[in-house]
């Protein structure tokens, strides 16, 4: 972060603020996020078999992701509603894991970094959610199930 950055979210007062983005040009833009979600190698198994309880993990993830994306604004106290032109999902899973990207693609004042963000954990939670009688321990907990590494790994903004 530069020295001369500040909080654009937050007046000289200390409120909390929309900034106002009426005056910046339309611009292309796009952001992809991922994260991944650790699981017990059966359970990684189940999924990729398609043979968990609640159906297709996957596809409902891939469902909620999506959702997420158009409902960012609902979330998210201070994101602007923004047109969103394409959301891209993927998922890859390793003997342990389930990882999810998201791309997100808007064309307007402000970026969709968040609408990424919120994409990847709303389907890794919905994944958890999907997969949670399998991840469960004998004292009803979750020792091997855990959310990381969510971050904004690409974020660009073109001229029209």
């Amino acid at each position: 972060m530069s020295d001369d950055s500040e909080l654009t979210h937050v007046t000289d007062d200390g409120d909390a603020q929309m900034v106002d983005v009426g005056e910046k040009p339309d611009t292309a833009r796009r952001a992809v996020a991922r994260g991944e979600i650790t699981l017990q190698p059966s359970t990684v198994a189940a999924i990729e078999t398609n043979d968990v309880e609640k159906g297709d993990v996957l596809a409902v993830a891939r469902v909620g992701a999506i959702q997420a994306v158009k409902h960012t604004w609902e979330t998210v106290p201070m994101c602007h509603q923004i047109p969103i032109t394409n959301v891209d999902t993927e998922f890859s899973t390793s003997e342990t894991a389930v990882e999810l990207t998201v791309a997100v693609e808007t064309t307007g004042k402000t970026g969709c970094e968040m609408e990424a963000l919120e994409g990847v954990t709303t389907g890794l939670n919905v994944v958890w959610d999907m997969v949670k009688a399998a991840e469960k321990d004998a004292d009803g907990q979750y020792p091997d199930t855990g959310i990381d590494s969510v971050e904004v790994i690409e974020k660009e903004k073109r001229a029209l």
